[in-house]
């Protein structure tokens, strides 16, 4: 019965991973497939490289947060540890059918919660230090981004949206006894620079997803003890590498397209934002929601770019800035997507002041983000996990088989 119980929770943990790859990795390497960077093949093997990396180093430290922490280790039984991942999957499920996807680490952390709850086993510690950071994460992530968007993003735009070539980005030279790489025939250094930079920005989240959502998938059964942790992370990660190769195709070519309302600089800005709080948070052992943070880096960098028509004096003295939420949507200093040859160098462009740069510098081409559904995405985003907490708490209290 052991060995069939075992099973059965490996066959879930590793559907759950499955279900993390498809929608992780079209966050993660969306603007890199959308521009041209790299193929979904390509996407799909760096995303299961660098998301066992991400599990392997920063992610254990999750693992064990959620598989000891907020409620004792001995509480995971085969039973519980399959009732928690069946939660998992069902709000993964659900996030699918709504068109929202769902926070798996918040979700966790609830099917945990209800589980310490109906037991009277939970450390209010944890879950104290745990909520702190989730509300607190996200109000950073607003903010870093509005400073990058007020101070900085015109001048980032310039260094780093560069326009492709056609042909190759890298060639082979045969002349020489051995061949060795050298650019394209229309290949410029700043268009490699650039596509370098897309890449390693993709690797950088898929390392983040990994550190914080491989404990998702498996951190029940590592706190069970049926499953040793090296072990544990192994599954969770190869489980989620098959869904970057499967059914991620689909979510990339959503992601993708998604983007094209957004360019490509204030993608990989949220991205850097976003994917830098959600590994510094896994590295002391917090499971945090990257959706949540990635929907407020977006709404502060574009604040952060529309109120570079007003001066912090005239804001104090009540002069309001022309803020549209279509800030980042479109301007004069925006470049093409990815690459770089005919895009003016940062000392051949001179910027308007902040406080002197008209409002229709700054039009709204394209909402960067739409107010209803921002709302929508982050209620969902509590909701869910919110459920998850209330339907853990009623079968653990009715049913205790922990």
């Amino acid at each position: 019965m052991v060995e069939v119980l075992l099973a059965l929770g490996l066959v879930v943990a590793a559907f759950v991973g499955f279900n993390i790859g498809g929608s992780s990795t079209g966050v993660a390497f969306g603007p890199a497939v959308g521009s041209g960077a790299v193929s979904k093949l390509t996407a799909a093997a760096l995303m299961s490289v660098f998301v066992l990396l991400g599990g392997w180093t920063v992610g254990r430290n999750v693992v064990e947060t959620l598989g000891g922490r907020i409620v004792p280790a001995s509480m995971f039984t085969l039973e519980v540890s399959i009732v928690v991942l069946f939660f998992i999957g069902v709000a993964l499920f659900l996030s699918n059918v709504v068109g929202v996807p769902a926070s798996t680490s918040m979700t966790a952390v609830g099917a945990i919660a209800g589980l310490g709850l109906a037991t009277g086993r939970l450390d209010w510690g944890t879950m104290g230090r745990i909520v702190s950071w989730w509300l607190v994460s996200p109000v950073a992530a607003f903010w870093v981004s509005g400073v990058i968007g007020r101070y900085f993003y015109p001048r980032l735009v310039e260094w780093f949206a560069v326009t492709q070539t056609d042909g190759a980005l890298i060639a082979l030279d045969r002349s020489g006894a051995i061949p060795r790489p050298v650019l394209g025939p229309e290949t410029t250094r700043r268009e490699v620079v650039g596509t370098s930079l897309v890449v390693a920005i993709a690797c950088y989240m898929a390392f983040s997803a990994g550190a914080s959502n491989v404990a998702n998938a498996v951190a029940p059964l590592v706190g069970s003890g049926e499953l040793g942790l090296n072990e544990g992370i192994l599954l969770g990660a190869g489980a989620i590498g098959v869904g970057a190769f499967t059914i991620a195709r689909r979510t990339l070519d959503t992601m993708g397209n998604d983007l094209t309302e957004m360019p490509l600089v204030a993608a990989l800005v949220v991205a850097v934002v976003s994917a830098s709080l959600v590994t510094a948070l896994s590295a002391i052992g917090i499971p945090a929601s990257f959706v949540i943070i990635a929907t407020m880096s977006i709404v502060g960098l574009g604040w952060g770019r529309a109120t570079r028509t007003a001066t912090l004096s005239d804001t104090v003295q009540g002069e309001a800035p022309d803020v549209s939420v279509g800030a980042l949507a479109a301007g004069p200093e925006d470049a093409p997507t990815v690459g770089g040859g005919g895009s003016p160098s940062p000392s051949e462009t001179d910027h308007a002041a902040i406080g002197d740069e008209p409002s229709e510098e700054i039009p709204a081409a394209a909402d960067l983000f739409e107010p209803a559904t921002t709302a929508r995405v982050v209620v969902l985003q509590n909701v869910v996990p919110f459920i998850a907490t209330v339907a853990a708490y009623v079968l653990f209290r009715v049913y205790p088989i922990g």
